[in-house]
């Protein structure tokens, strides 16, 4: 009788295994380049990252991308399974499991090369001008500080080329996000401008993986070993690399 409750309990973990190989999960992100972008190869680099360390733990994947609004709902009540680009609070630990931190955000100023300008703290860049793309969001305290002489301008190009030209002192932006979008400028402004100082914030980027999914904690411990896999291969770096960062 044992061989045979033997032979049951493979038989059962095998199709259980086969089970979550053949799960197909449901992506989904806002467009935030370069970190999720439909328009972008392989979705950016965070869709890029995530779905190399799902298919690595196991899972098939397929990407949707909607206003952040909708993909934050859609994970709570189990429209899709995991959010790609979640930055860790207590509302979303409600509706869904973190997985560890895979990228670093840090929003930090940039200058022009050879400005002496320091930074210790807001007040030292009270005097001025600051080009922010316009409805962003940096860190509470910046954008909360009414005597900062903010600039607001379209979007980064913009700001980081009167950044170069001289029509203001600073800019600011997310550390990734700033490279890959200067990758793509003019040689004069992206070899005339710097990031310097502390950063005005910092956030680890986790998937977000829906409570509703019963398989949500295997998951995410799949996704945490594979990502962890990724950087002791090199894999990790070069999906970096590949994105210019």
């Amino acid at each position: 009788m044992r061989p045979l409750l033997r032979a049951v309990g493979l038989l059962w973990m095998v199709l259980w295994a086969h089970a979550a190989q053949a799960e197909k999960l449901r992506l989904v992100a806002d467009a935030w380049p370069p970190f999720t972008d439909a328009s972008m190869p392989r979705g950016g680099l965070a869709t890029a990252i995530v779905t190399t360390a799902l298919q690595r733990a196991g899972y098939a994947s397929e990407f949707e991308q909607v206003p952040w609004a909708r993909a934050l709902l859609g994970v709570g009540e189990g429209r899709y399974d995991v959010l790609i680009n979640a930055w860790q609070n207590e509302a979303r630990a409600r509706i869904g499991q973190f997985s560890v931190g895979y990228l670093n955000n840090r929003v930090r100023l940039l200058r022009r090369k050879g400005d002496s300008l320091r930074f210790d703290s807001l007040a030292d860049l009270h005097p001025h001008l600051i080009a922010v793309v316009r409805g962003y969001a940096y860190a509470v305290e910046f954008d909360g500080d009414t005597r900062l002489q903010k600039v607001p301008v379209r979007d980064f190009s913009v700001a980081v080329g009167m950044l170069a030209a001289g029509r203001v002192r600073l800019t600011v932006n997310d550390e990734y996000a700033a490279h890959y979008f200067l990758q793509r400028e003019t040689a004069t402004v992206r070899e005339g401008v710097e990031f310097f100082g502390q950063p005005l914030s910092e956030n680890s980027l986790h998937i977000l993986v829906s409570l509703k999914n019963p398989r949500h904690a295997q998951i995410v411990a799949g996704f945490d070993q594979a990502i962890a896999a990724m950087k002791a291969d090199g894999s990790y770096a070069r999906l970096l690399k590949d994105y210019g960062l």
